[in-house]
């Protein structure tokens, strides 16, 4: 006896029991080549699937979107890396140029305070007191 035709389900996947499997591999293989129809193994007696037979453009794109992700995630971590690195050296360099700012601006006051003593002149005072938080001495 002729086992009859698989029809296409739409939504959701087709469920064999593994005996069913034997007798109509090649049929199944046909309905996922020509339908796109996805159709789950179960062990006789067992509802639970332990194997697919899907179409193969499927399993090509279930791999490739693995392959993507490991891909994916090492180009992040190498631009993570490149990132960190790049906000030390910015880091350390923005440390430098306002160690150098404020050098600079110690030897400004410094200079100030030798040609305008303090108290000798108000407006000179009142930036003094404006920038006390800014003076190193």
């Amino acid at each position: 006896m002729a086992a009859p035709a698989l029809s296409h389900h739409s939504g959701q996947p087709r469920s064999v029991p593994l005996r069913e499997l034997r007798t109509r591999l090649t049929q199944l293989i046909a309905m996922a080549e020509l339908t796109d129809t996805v159709t789950l193994v179960t062990r006789d007696g067992d509802t639970r699937p332990v194997a697919a037979i899907v179409p193969a453009p499927a399993a090509r794109s279930a791999a490739q979107a693995r392959a993507d992700d490991e891909r994916l995630g090492t180009v992040t971590a190498g631009w993570a890396r490149r990132l960190e690195e790049s906000h030390r050296q910015g880091a350390r360099r923005h440390a430098a140029e306002l160690r150098a700012v404020t050098d600079a601006l110690a030897e400004v006051w410094a200079e100030l305070d030798r040609h305008v003593p303090p108290g000798t002149d108000p407006a000179v005072d009142r930036l003094r007191a404006a920038h006390t938080d800014l003076r190193r001495d």
